[in-house]
């Protein structure tokens, strides 16, 4: 039998092309790896959602429109509506139903005193129930006007699964939200909002010191926000916990023009607070390595339609009577999609109307699609109107032919 050996050249050569399958192969290399979503079993969140911050389009679900209390990250809906309704420089005072909130709280006493501004530091920093409470009292009167508040822009928001009993997101029955929902309204308070600049200001602040308008007390506040010192590009976030919800999160973070959001519910009980970390990391990874690039949406050609028993265009007897149409592009034209992703587009259009045609009568729809999910779409319109030929309007233009 003839005996086969290689060279020491050789074993070099296989032992690094061994190498290469192994580092082509290993955890490290984002186009193997990083570009396949988590499995479910990956995450330790109940329900875990990541969206495009641009455009809302629901990148990654797990259970993301199950129904399940949100904790703590029920102030970044508090933070927002204080910024849109009250000014930062407003004195606040607390009630004794704000001074009695259980921890962590600032510790207030009733009767005392705050700047606006401080407060919201407090709140998205520390999370502090109590300021949770003296804000909602002072825009919306009471705990449960404030609630009323925020459950209108919760429906104005589509988040349409969420439901707000409390300011700073304690326990208690009916107070709820799914992952879907939570990120819809972080997306709105970080890119929609008219106050976004603020609520960003505010929850990229490492720390902040304030005292109360008497200067009596002095406070100091930490942002429990990991995120912003661990992760590339994180932008902003709020951690949660009660013993019902478990650990919760929503964050952002923003790479290259892309800005992804992520939001974690029921995510690990103690001793398990890192969970959540690992979670983000994960779907932000994914997210970034996965959808790397944008498109933007085009308006197809849109047809002219034929006019039956309509006045011709000459304005004679004879030819054809037609209307033009329009459509506007959605307000989201611009699209994050997946590697190899491409956007379509289909016209549902009718092919022919009966006369009198009204202008901006709906005549059909376009629809954008990418990776078998419909994106947008937009409704196509008359851009005239075409009056009915009548038997007068024809004799008169008879008459018009033969008479003087």
């Amino acid at each position: 039998m003839k005996r086969w050996s290689m060279g020491k050249k050789s074993v070099r050569r296989l032992a690094a092309a061994v190498c290469l399958m192994l580092f082509l192969a290993g955890p490290g290399n984002v186009w193997a790896e990083e570009a396949e979503p988590p499995a479910e079993g990956d995450l330790h969140a109940k329900a875990a959602v990541l969206i495009d911050g641009d455009s809302g389009r629901v990148l990654y679900s797990k259970d993301g429109q199950e129904v399940l209390p949100m904790a703590s990250t029920t102030k970044i809906m508090t933070c927002i509506l204080a910024l849109e309704h009250a000014d930062l420089e407003e004195e606040v005072t607390a009630s004794s139903n704000a001074a009695a909130q259980p921890k962590v709280h600032l510790g207030m006493h009733s009767g005392q005193v705050f700047r606006m501004e401080d407060l919201l530091y407090a709140l998205m920093l520390e999370s502090f129930n109590d300021t949770a409470v003296a804000i909602a009292e002072h825009v919306g009167g009471s705990v449960e006007g404030f609630a009323a508040l925020m459950n209108q822009k919760a429906e104005a928001l589509g988040a349409e699964h969420t439901h707000f009993v409390t300011p700073n997101g304690l326990d208690a029955p009916g107070h709820e939200t799914t992952a879907e929902d939570l990120a819809r309204i972080m997306r709105y308070c970080i890119m929609e909002s008219p106050k976004r600049e603020e609520f960003l200001k505010i929850t990229r602040t490492a720390s902040y010191s304030f005292t109360d308008m008497k200067g009596t007390s002095q406070y100091s506040c930490q942002n429990h926000n990991a995120l912003l010192t661990s992760m590339e590009g994180a932008v902003s976030g709020k951690t949660g916990f009660t013993g019902t919800a478990g650990y919760c999160y929503i964050g952002a973070v923003e790479r290259d023009g892309r800005t992804l959001i992520a939001a974690l519910l029921a995510c690990g009980w103690p001793p398990n607070k890192s969970w959540k970390w690992s979670d983000m990391r994960k779907l932000a990874e994914y997210g970034f390595a996965a959808y790397d690039h944008k498109e933007t949406l085009q308006l197809p050609e849109l047809p002219v339609l034929e006019v039956e028993e309509g006045i011709p265009d000459s304005g004679g007897l004879w030819g054809k009577s037609t209307v033009k149409l329009s459509a506007s592009l959605p307000e989201n034209a611009e699209w994050l999609l997946k590697k190899g992703e491409q956007i379509t587009c289909q016209m549902e259009c009718r092919d022919k109307l009966e006369a009198p045609v009204g202008q901006g009568q709906r005549v059909g729809v376009i629809r954008w699609s990418a990776g078998g999910e419909i994106l947008e779409e937009t409704e196509i319109f008359t851009a005239e109107a075409a009056d009915r030929r009548e038997f007068s309007w024809s004799l008169g233009q008879l008459l018009k032919l033969f008479l003087p």
